[in-house]
């Protein structure tokens, strides 16, 4: 029986364990993989100390802070379900099933998928959610970024590097990103953006060759050989959304201690109703919910 089982181990997730370790609590972190999206971000220019890292650095420097403390820790497994029985939270995962007094969700978010015909079909083909782990492959390539936020904007400054055009497609008619990050955009003469435009297919044969779009009631189609999906994310609360309070966005909804509806169960980032998904903030509510479990289990009578 463990005080607090932590699933995920991104900015939330391992600030959790940091903050839990500290207060000696008997804990279990579980995780399909350590870092997060923090990992995939290019140039993280806004978390407090750093005027410059690279996601995959800042990622690697939260493990190595995770790993000063002595903590079980079961990389790889993947949660399948969380039930709440007789006050105790249990855990079951692809290779066991484990047994808490408090629970922290911190399993982050997703990327959000367009829906389009062609993008099931040309995944991987061309089609891609992450500029971080597949930009390189489109070197000297004409390519297209979707979105308008600053999941596309990171995307494009990263091809802007690597990619010989980019084509910068998004339906509204202005960003809703960094201002710093659009300005860098707008300077570049590799890239063309289109307001207002909607994309309508994914083209292809064995890889993509273009895209679809639709912009006044005037369709045409651009030739590209590699499409960047940057619309957002979805919150992976499927696991628990038979147990706690999801709002209509699917995210898990907290109040400003990161208590869910159910007593003895918290969540923190992305996977969270909290505004602003940075990676700061992140961290941030990782520590409130570590905080916040172990004031629980300070008042809590067992069994309960």
């Amino acid at each position: 029986m463990y005080d607090l089982i932590i699933i995920g181990a991104g900015p939330a997730g391992i600030t959790a364990t940091i903050y839990a370790a500290r207060k000696k609590l008997n804990f279990l972190v579980i995780a399909k993989n350590i870092g997060g999206q923090a990992a995939l971000s290019a140039d993280v220019e806004n978390y407090t100390g750093y005027q410059y890292i690279t996601g995959l650095e800042l990622a690697k420097k939260f493990e190595e802070h995770m790993k000063e403390f002595k903590m079980e820790v079961k990389e790889g497994e993947e949660v399948v379900g969380v039930e709440k029985i007789d006050g105790t939270i249990k855990v079951k995962t692809d290779r066991g099933a484990y047994e808490s007094k408090t629970l922290i969700i911190a399993t982050g978010a997703r990327s959000r998928t367009l829906d389009v015909p062609g993008e099931k079909e040309f995944k991987n083909r061309g089609v891609t959610y992450c500029a971080t782990c597949d930009a390189p492959l489109f070197a000297n390539m004409d390519v297209a970024v979707i979105g308008g936020g600053n999941s596309a904007l990171d995307a494009t400054l990263q091809l802007i590097k690597i990619a010989n055009k980019i084509y910068l497609i998004n339906i509204n008619p202005s960003f809703r990103g960094d201002d710093v990050m659009i300005e860098k955009v707008e300077k570049s003469d590799k890239v063309v953006t289109l307001y207002n435009t909607k994309t309508l297919e994914i083209l292809g044969d064995k890889m993509v060759t273009g895209i679809r779009l639709e912009k006044e009631g005037q369709q045409k189609i651009l030739d590209v050989r590699g499409v960047f999906i940057e619309i957002g994310y979805v919150a992976n609360s499927d696991l628990v959304a038979n147990l706690v309070e999801l709002n209509r966005r699917g995210e898990v909804v907290v109040d400003e201690h990161c208590k869910t509806n159910v007593p003895g169960i918290f969540a923190a980032g992305d996977v969270s109703n909290v505004p602003y998904k940075q990676i700061i903030v992140a961290a941030g509510e990782g520590a409130k919910a570590a905080l916040s479990a172990y004031e629980y289990l300070s008042r809590l009578r067992w069994p309960a």
